[in-house]
């Protein structure tokens, strides 16, 4: 009778035991599956956001050069149309890069890199043209070494 109750109790402590390790198990899974879905998520979002803010650079010089060769003309205006649907897009991938990102100075950065080509139309001649384009270059490029370490 005494070992039969012994291993009753044995089987229950190790059922007991083998519950909690499986829990633990379970949930340090899904504490680093959630860790990889954001690690996805902000690649995903930091790559669109450059993707869209290179278009919008090339859409705000391509604004700034039709405006000076033909001021008022269709193709001014079509850059120009076009310079603000290539901002919405911008901007709705720095929006995204908002919701993922924890990190304030990349987060600054993006922001940074965002204004600086808004403004990029603005210039007074083609050195002020060349150097805010550089700027917003070189702006996207801090940000992608200040996002990247969070996603290595």
């Amino acid at each position: 009778m005494e070992t039969a109750v012994i291993a009753v109790i044995g089987t229950l402590l190790g059922s007991v035991a083998t519950h909690f390790f499986q829990r633990q198990t379970a949930e340090r899974a899904a504490v680093l599956s959630r860790a990889e879905q954001l690690r996805q998520e902000r690649i995903s979002a930091y790559s669109a956001f450059a993707g869209a803010l290179v278009d919008y650079r090339r859409g705000q010089n391509d604004r700034w050069h039709r405006a000076r060769q033909a001021p008022g003309s269709m193709t001014a205006e079509e850059a120009r149309i076009d310079s603000y649907r290539l901002r919405s897009t911008a901007h709705q991938a720095l929006i995204r890069v908002q919701l993922v990102c924890e990190d304030s100075q990349a987060l600054g950065l993006a922001a940074a890199a965002f204004e600086v080509t808004n403004c990029m139309h603005e210039a007074r001649d083609e050195s002020d043209r060349s150097q805010r384009s550089e700027q917003a270059r070189e702006t996207l490029s801090e940000f992608i070494g200040a996002a990247a370490p969070g996603v290595r």
